[in-house]
């Protein structure tokens, strides 16, 4: 499935900012689920300096500055991706096995489980947590049936809520209020998993909504989206769990960045200095290939 994805960020600042310095995460990966056809971004004021590299997960990582007087910042990222995910042909193993697995592979790269087996500031490890997640894992159970438990379970037991947390809100607080968003609940997922020493991945990126049979698709319906991905061995390698809507990741879904956690996969991230407050505002369509009428982007190269 081919998805052109139109994600506009827009700040609104109470009074002129100064200067801003941000790190955009705003190009999809290309892999084995999915190619990077064509990118673009845009930015408003146009930046002073601009640096891209490549990030310590794979991502393409766009540093920008801005260092003249601004009431307004405007991102606008366009990319044309080929979504074609599917799951592995493989034997879910063992858990058990994964885990002893896990702390075996050699190599740091980013696609080893090395890095995604040890908390974070934002995933610290929780007795409740690994708790809760280790009611789906009974010994021999194999790794793809207990993690699909688990998915079920988060989505049965928690609300998804938009009041109940912000960015900043501490997994455990929304773990204990059983309410949050997508990030939330991803956070909840990975600390349990990690609980158990399995490898888990936080996964920045879009989900494509469908409207009711007979109605159109309304322009920024859709939204920026996160979920689980876990290391289930060798031969099945990382497959995608989705908390919030209890489904593996399927070919409605595009990777922007893989992390830790949030930190490491925001599409957006940065400081500015300004004196007064700030009106975000995000707008993001997800629309297959078929009715995109015209393309304006430049082709991306690697």
């Amino acid at each position: 499935m081919i998805y052109t994805v139109s994600h506009r960020t827009t700040y609104n600042y109470d009074k002129p900012v100064g200067f801003a310095r941000c790190m955009l995460r705003l190009t999809p990966v290309s892999s084995r689920r999915q190619t990077l056809l064509a990118n673009s971004i845009a930015v408003t004021p146009a930046p002073t300096s601009l640096r891209i590299a490549r990030g310590a997960f794979g991502e393409e990582t766009q540093t920008i500055v801005i260092d003249q007087s601004h009431d307004r910042f405007v991102v606008d990222a366009r990319s044309r991706v080929d979504v074609h995910a599917s799951s592995p042909a493989c034997e879910s193993p063992n858990w058990q096995a994964v885990v002893a697995a896990a702390v075996a592979v050699p190599g740091l790269g980013p696609d080893s489980p090395a890095a995604y087996l040890y908390p974070t500031r934002r995933t610290p490890l929780a007795a409740l947590i690994t708790d809760y997640a280790r009611a789906s894992f009974a010994s021999g159970r194999d790794i793809g049936t207990a993690a699909s438990d688990l998915m079920a379970r988060i989505h049965a037991d928690f609300t998804y809520d938009p009041e109940a947390t912000t960015v900043s809100t501490p997994a455990l607080e929304a773990f204990e209020r059983r309410s949050g968003v997508c990030q939330d609940f991803a956070h909840i997922m990975i600390i349990g998993l990690r609980g158990l020493g399995l490898p888990a991945a936080y996964v920045s990126g879009y989900l494509r909504t469908r409207p009711p049979p007979g109605r159109p698709r309304l322009a920024g319906a859709d939204a920026t989206h996160a979920w689980v991905a876990l290391w289930c061995g060798e031969t099945c390698g990382w497959i995608g769990f989705d908390p919030t809507n209890a489904v593996h990741a399927n070919d409605s879904h595009i990777v922007l960045a893989t992390g830790r956690d949030y930190a490491d996969a925001a599409p957006i991230d940065g400081i500015i200095l300004a004196p007064g407050g700030q009106r975000l505002t995000v707008e993001v369509d997800v629309v297959p290939d078929s009715e995109v009428a015209g393309d304006d982007m430049q082709p991306y190269h690697t």
